[in-house]
């Protein structure tokens, strides 16, 4: 069984103390757990850079006060180097930040529960058009059909993921309640654009009004379709 060393166990501390520090500073921690957390990842950062610190210079020291160090490293060499490969995963994830949750997942995620829950939705304003969440949107429609929305546009925005009836497309967005792990996605089929659907995983803002749907999926026919950048907090 290779041995794990001192210095490693420090290293590995300090660089995961170091990509929790990144992270929160850059915003990028949103891509993974709840906005407004990311205080607390910062905090937990840097106490992890300064135990990792304290780690490393107690091991270096420790090394250079003993007699017998080269005797002991060299019978050790392969195990050690074994242990520093743990390294391996925690730096590739400090220089490179994996990107948010996608339309990969939608199919494989489990599906948000679109029952209204017994509420009874306001009918929506008329005279302007109303942003809203896709949770919302999906929620909305379960309630009495969509009678909520009458004929006030909605401004949807999402990620593209194929439709599986190949009748327009869909948009999706992940809702999290803690992290990315227990990401669901909330899912709306677009129809009434011209043209070619975006491009898978594009960030797009819909327009149009509700539209009720044989199958039961909410559905939005779209007025107007742009597509934008992915927003600093990708989930719900």
């Amino acid at each position: 069984m290779a041995t794990v060393t001192e210095d490693a166990r420090a290293t590995t501390v300090l660089l995961v103390g170091a990509m929790m520090v990144r992270l929160a500073l850059t915003g990028a921690y949103a891509k993974y757990v709840k906005t407004g957390m990311g205080s607390v990842l910062l905090i937990a950062g840097i106490l992890l850079v300064g135990l990792g610190l304290v780690g490393v210079a107690r091991a270096l020291g420790f090394v250079r006060g003993r007699g017998d160090a080269h005797g002991h490293d060299h019978g050790h060499a392969h195990g050690d180097r074994a242990g520093w490969l743990l390294l391996g995963p925690v730096l590739a994830l400090l220089l490179v930040t994996p990107p948010a949750l996608g339309s990969f997942g939608v199919g494989r995620s489990a599906a948000v529960d679109v029952s209204s829950g017994g509420r009874t939705f306001d009918p929506l304003p008329t005279g302007r058009t109303v942003p809203m969440t896709l949770l919302e949107f999906d929620e909305r429609t379960a309630d009495h059909h969509g009678a909520s929305f009458g004929a006030t546009p909605v401004r949807l925005t999402g990620f593209v993921t194929p439709a599986k009836d190949r009748t327009g497309f869909r948009i999706a967005r992940y809702q999290i309640a803690c992290c990315a792990a227990d990401a669901v996605a909330a899912v709306v089929r677009v129809t009434g654009t011209t043209g070619n659907a975006p491009a898978r995983d594009q960030w797009v803002t819909v327009t149009g009004t509700f539209q009720r749907a044989a199958d039961g999926v909410p559905e939005l026919r779209a007025t107007s379709l742009a597509e934008v950048t992915a927003p600093r907090d990708p989930y719900e």
